[in-house]
């Protein structure tokens, strides 16, 4: 195999490439024959998955839609989260293109240093009034600050908007804040959600690897970069105004809210507290689906 074949073949070294064996052609004439050929400038195609597909796969997607429709049914609710990208708050570039007659001067570098703070946008959205929550927060990205927002929009829009439901369905990816794995994530369930509101919550994981099926990504957060592109976030009103603004012509509406309260990293549940939880897997892929219901003590108590 010669050198020749790791050197990049632009139009402009094709045609010095053509000239050293006896013909003399133009770049864009290369171009217009390498079209008759069928060559064209491609990218990077994302096709081929790391490994195999984990056994359960479409079983768990079978058992997501069952979940959905009995939830559904019930008249009860089907929320999907995840956290958004991160985002630095001040003069930087945001990716994308918008119409305007002058670019926007933004600083050459992304220095964490020069912003005004960085942006932890935990989103839920609501599968049965195509609505979505934003809830930008300061914090660590943390199994309890993704509780946390939940719990607050319970309180401020969900109990609103289903007052006579006593059960909630969230859908999740299998990893991040809210993943199968984190113990927190469980156990700050229980407390915030189950003990202090009352609540039954049923948790349905995407397999890893499938988040981008998780309807919060190409419904609400996928509308939310697409709105503003193009635009630096210099400050958080900023960002809420540009969220608030999402809109699509399906009947996408979004709220978006600052969210105070910051939650360090590295907490841990032990095994002992993990055995208080009133926790049940289900029978069809047990790691991925479970209910965690107010513990009988407390409903008591109450």
């Amino acid at each position: 195999m010669s050198q020749q074949k790791w050197i990049r073949s632009s139009l402009r070294r094709l045609g010095e490439r053509l000239e050293k064996i006896g013909h003399q052609i133009s770049p864009p004439t290369v171009g217009r024959l390498l079209k008759k050929m069928d060559y064209s400038l491609k990218v990077n195609f994302k096709k081929n998955e790391s490994g195999q597909d984990h056994p359960e796969r479409d079983a768990q997607f079978n058992y997501i839609a069952e979940q959905k429709n009995q939830f559904k049914a019930a008249g009860l609710p089907i929320i999907s989260v995840d956290t958004k990208k991160k985002e630095l708050i001040g003069d930087f570039k945001n990716g994308g293109q918008t119409w305007c007659q002058k670019p926007e001067i933004v600083n050459v570098h992304d220095f964490p240093h020069d912003a005004i703070g960085r942006s932890v946008p935990y989103g839920i959205y609501d599968l049965t009034y195509t609505c979505g929550y934003v809830y930008a927060g300061a914090s660590a990205d943390t199994p309890e600050f993704a509780v946390a927002v939940i719990a607050r929009w319970w309180q401020e829009e969900g109990h609103r908007v289903y007052p006579n439901a006593e059960e909630i369905l969230i859908l999740a990816d299998a990893g991040g804040s809210n993943g199968c794995r984190p113990r927190v994530w469980k156990q700050q369930l229980q407390e915030q959600l189950c003990e202090r509101l009352g609540l039954k919550v049923t948790v349905c994981h995407y397999p890893t690897g499938c988040s981008k099926y998780n309807p919060i990504e190409h419904r609400l957060f996928s509308q939310i970069s697409i709105n503003w592109a193009g635009k630096p976030l210099r400050t958080f009103e900023t960002m809420l105004g540009y969220i608030r603004d999402t809109v699509t012509t399906t009947g996408l509406t979004v709220k978006a809210f600052l969210f105070d309260g910051l939650y360090e990293i590295g907490k841990r549940i032990s095994d002992a507290e993990m055995k208080t939880l009133n926790l049940e897997h289900h029978s069809v892929c047990s790691k991925w689906n479970y209910t965690i219901s107010p513990r009988l003590e407390d409903a008591l108590v109450t």
